[in-house]
This record gives C-alpha cells, structure tokens and sequence, in this order.
C-alpha cells in the first residue's frame, strides 16, 4: 500500500474511533436518546467527505486584514493554514471575502465592485457560494454590490448576533471560546461534582435581563455574582450549580463552558432564538433550556424546579459530548469548533443560482 494511502486510512480510523467515542459517552448518559445530533448518521458521512473535498478560495488583499476579536483571528489563521484553502479558483466550492471589522457601505461596495471586474465567480451567483466574517453584520446600503453580499453570502457572526443582522438557515455563527481548557486547571485538585446550587449567574457587563438575575440575588438556592469572578473560581461554581443562567440579549461567552463542565445552560429570552451555535447539527432543545421572563424570577424558578432529575441528567449529559464540538485549538483538530464551522459551510456549498442583475424585478439599487 502507498504512504499517501495508509495516511488516509489511518486519518479516516482514527475519526471513525473519535465519531464513536463520542457517540458512547453520549448514549451513556442518555440511553433513550444517544445523541445530540440532529442526525448523527449523516453527520459523520459528510464530515468525512468535507474532509476529502471541500476546496475554499480566499480573495488576494491588497493589505492584511487584522482581526481584533480574538475568534475571528483564530479561525481566519487556521484557514489560512488548512488544507481547504486552494490557490485554483477553479476548483473552490467556496470563496472567502476577507475585509477588516467595521468596513463602511461604501468601502465594501467598492470591494463587490472589484471582485465582480477582476474574476467572473461572484457574477455567477450573485454572491451566494462567498462568504465572511462579522461580528457588527453589513450596515443597510443601497448599493446592490452591499445588499448582494447582506443577502446573499455567507455570514459567520458573533453569538449573540445583533438585531437584523442575521439571515436564519444562511448565516452563522461562532461558538464561543471555552476559556478553561483542562491543562489550567490545578493538577492535584480535582473539582468535587457536589452540586452547591440549583443556579450560577456570572456577573457580565450587560445588564440585559437583570430584572430578573437580581431577583435571585437573596436566594439561598441560587449564586448570582455581585462582580465578575476569576477563571478558576468561576469553574468551580459552574462544576457545582445544575443550571447556568443567561440573557439572550446579554451575554452567551459562557454557554461553552457550561456544556463542557455539565452546567446545563437556561437562555432567558422572549423570542424564538435562531443563531446558537450550530443549529444545523445541534438538538439544542435536549441540551439547554430557553425560558421567557413574562413569569418572572418565580416562573424562571418553577421551570428549574419542574425539571425531572431524569431530563436533567439527560442534558447535562448530551451537553458535555456537545461541548468538544466547542474547543477551539490553535492547532485544528477533528470534530473541534474549527471544522464543525467548516462542516457548516460545507453543507451551505449547494450555493442558489439567482437571476442575473436585471433579469426581472423592477427593484433599482445605486451603482457605488
């Protein structure tokens, strides 16, 4: 057998194993319902081809684009490094349009407007196999390059998304960074599973939903934090609370943690939530709670109480096998949040053919 062929063997047997270790973790916390998976089957088979195939072309820029947030600037360096990204256009089922944060209508038009002259790819779908990244989203303009590439491409955003700035089933989002990884955990403490609380809130900056958090604050069953706390400690509370609240409209940094150390997570929010992190691939409805604030702190309560131990222990562990899927390593490895994004993106390659500018509609859009 030739190199390059056991190579591949060995990779494919080692995701097979991976694929499955995760699959039993998960059926032994949840024999009823051994997945977190929408669909498990399909999953692993077109991961595997995601692997084999999926070809990105990545636009020349004229400067470097720097990214400040710290998971854009991940996941834009480890695709520079992978082995998606292709120097042939011709064989790309994806392109990337990199622009820097906070770009202006006018300068991304100008950016459409150059890619459209200088090769025929976003002709040919009107934007719709492109995509990038954006924590802000594309302000309104009424440029067609600008509305072409707010409607059509890709978008990767920040969780929680801002208000119209994501397109459901198009776009979506970045998992959040776990920002724990074990080996800076102490060595010789191991963190006791008693559990301390029925709920943990971390105090954030936002003050989104507090009405609802502060309520809380005198209830013995519940820690809600007066200030942020450090790392360790807040591992350590969320390793000992059942539950980790969150405001939709605050705060969702933590949601990773909270899978990963088996906090089921509880999202106070009064509208139908469509941007948590892989939604494609994820029953979100059997790894956390989403709880409306019309009831109150008691009716937040009688929810968490209301939660049979049996459902709970059914979470928490769906959540933990979930959570890998949440790790960010500077080095992509199998099934990490970088691929799982890839997956994503390759599942969106069956990009729409749109009409042609002017083949129908009456709609007129500026030219800048």
């Amino acid at each position: 057998m030739a190199a390059t062929d056991l190579s591949t063997t060995t990779t494919v047997f080692s995701l097979l194993i991976l694929f499955l270790s995760l699959q039993t973790a998960a059926a032994a916390a949840a024999a009823d319902h051994p997945s977190p998976y929408l669909s498990p089957t399909t999953l692993f088979q077109n991961y595997q081809k995601m692997l084999n195939n999926f070809k990105i072309f990545i636009y020349p820029q004229n400067t470097p684009v720097n990214f400040t947030n710290p998971i854009l600037n991940l996941f834009y360096g480890s695709l520079l490094s992978s082995p998606f990204r292709t120097s042939d256009p011709e064989e790309a089922h994806l392109f990337f349009v990199p622009f820097p944060p906070n770009q202006s209508p006018r300068s991304l038009a100008r950016l459409i407007a150059d890619l459209r002259a200088t090769y025929p790819y976003w002709q040919r779908t009107l934007g719709a196999d492109h995509f990038y990244l954006s924590c802000e989203g594309v302000r309104p303009s009424s440029s067609r390059n600008v509305v072409e590439l707010k409607k059509n491409a890709v978008q990767i955003s920040c969780l929680p998304s801002r208000s119209g700035a994501f397109i459901p089933h198009k776009d979506i989002t970045f998992p959040p960074l776990i920002h724990a990884p074990p080996h800076l955990l102490p060595p010789k403490e191991k963190i006791s599973r008693t559990l301390k609380y029925v709920g943990y809130y971390r105090r954030s900056s936002s003050t989104a939903g507090w009405d609802i958090i502060s309520s809380l604050i005198s209830d013995s069953e519940f820690l809600i934090e007066s200030e942020s706390s450090d790392q360790w400690t807040h591992v350590r509370r969320v390793e000992s609370s059942k539950f980790c609240l969150f405001t939709y409209d605050g705060t969702l940094s933590g949601v990773g943690e909270a899978l990963k150390y088996g906090c089921v997570p509880v999202v106070i929010t009064d509208r139908p939530i469509q941007d948590m992190p892989f939604m494609d691939l994820l029953r979100w409805q059997d790894l956390a709670l989403f709880v409306g604030s019309s009831n109150g702190a008691e009716g937040l309560k009688h929810v968490l109480h209301d939660t049979s131990e049996e459902r709970y222990e059914r979470m928490r562990g769906l959540g933990m096998t979930a959570a890998q899927h949440f790790i960010w390593n500077a080095s992509p490895q199998p099934l990490d949040a970088f691929h799982m994004l890839m997956y994503q993106l390759w599942i969106r390659r069956h990009a729409i053919r749109y009409a042609r500018w002017g083949e129908g509609g009456s709609r007129q859009f500026s030219e800048d």
